[in-house]
């Protein structure tokens, strides 16, 4: 067994290694990944040991590097491409939602687009606007995208490889506050299915869906709730299109209630859809209303102010009081 402690961002550098000395036509590309390698050094030592041509550092114009990497798919090649911040995708979207998206329809399945999109989301680093953003409803919504994030650095390591051999277009969204976090992986043995959901913690009382950076939340939410003998069940959804309802069903029909926290607006949002399809499915199993936890329907404040706005331990906890009160 090959099991190494790594941090989050250390594992992505390991997965897209490995991706590189497998597959001669995996391809990295995005702005300074490659002497620089990236601004959170994802991609540190890529482009020295594989040359310029295999890691590629582009122009500062996301919608030509997604344009770019859509002609080098179509020609056989697999690009992961890097979006430096989550808030600077918005000028590849046009290229994303009416391209990358819609080819394979297009071409009635004969096009495939093996297309991974690296986007850093979320806050929690102090960062400026554009810097600390969560749109990963806004690709969800879109049919033929796949959308996922690890919360951990096993995951991370995987996720990532699975992404690189999908033959559909991936949106990869790296939680950018949990890089430095470390954890166990074992690159020898695949942890389970791309769009699987996994129970975290088990639990009896109330199911926490979550995922990405609020994983780690939840499960310290479960740790606090226990003190007072509460039993919360934590749900690493690690996929937010296609989303696995059976697992988050199967959990909620055990506990009788739900709670669903994302960093991104409530309104509209990821959790909104879980709790529409589960209140369908359980309705009779539901003890209480399905209840969301998550960032507010407004732009993302200073950085001085992300601790107010950032759901945390608090309201995480005062969620499952109010779903427990029932």
């Amino acid at each position: 067994m090959a099991v190494e402690k790594m941090a989050l961002a250390k594992a992505i550098n390991e997965s897209l290694r490995t991706a590189l000395e497998t597959d001669p036509k995996v391809l990295i590309m995005g702005e300074d990944v490659g002497k620089l390698g990236g601004v959170f050094r994802v991609t540190d030592g890529l482009q020295k040991d594989f040359g310029e041509d295999r890691v590629i550092d582009t122009p500062l114009a996301e919608s030509g590097i997604v344009g770019t990497a859509i002609g080098l798919a179509l020609r056989g090649y697999r690009p992961v491409v890097e979006i430096q911040f989550d808030g600077f995708v918005f000028p590849a979207y046009d290229q994303i939602v009416t391209q990358l998206a819609k080819m394979h329809a297009r071409s009635l399945g004969k096009v495939k687009l093996p297309v991974v999109i690296r986007i850093p989301y979320g806050g929690g680093i102090g960062a400026v606007e554009h810097h600390s953003e969560s749109p990963e409803a806004l690709f969800a919504h879109v049919a033929g995208l796949k959308v996922i994030s690890p919360s951990n650095s096993s995951d991370a390591y995987w996720m990532m490889q699975q992404a690189i051999q999908s033959d559909d277009p991936v949106i990869f969204f790296e939680p950018k506050r949990r890089y430095w976090d470390k954890g166990e992986v074992d690159t020898e043995a695949i942890p389970g299915q791309l769009h699987k959901a996994r129970v975290v913690r088990p639990g009896s009382d109330l199911t926490l869906v979550a995922y990405g950076p609020m994983v780690k939340v939840c499960v310290e939410a479960a740790a606090a709730a226990q003190e007072e003998g509460k039993s919360l069940e934590v749900l690493d959804l690690r996929s937010m299109s296609p989303i696995d309802f059976d697992s988050v069903q199967t959990s909620v029909e055990k506990t009788g209630r739900l709670v669903v926290v994302h960093e991104a607006p409530v309104f509209l949002g990821t959790g909104a859809e879980i709790a529409a399809r589960i209140t369908e499915r359980c309705f009779y199993h539901l003890e209480a209303p399905v209840l969301r936890v998550g960032g507010y329907h407004a732009p993302y404040p200073p950085a001085r102010l992300e601790e107010e706005y950032l759901p945390g331990l608090d309201r995480v906890l005062d969620a499952v009081d109010r779903s427990l009160a029932y």
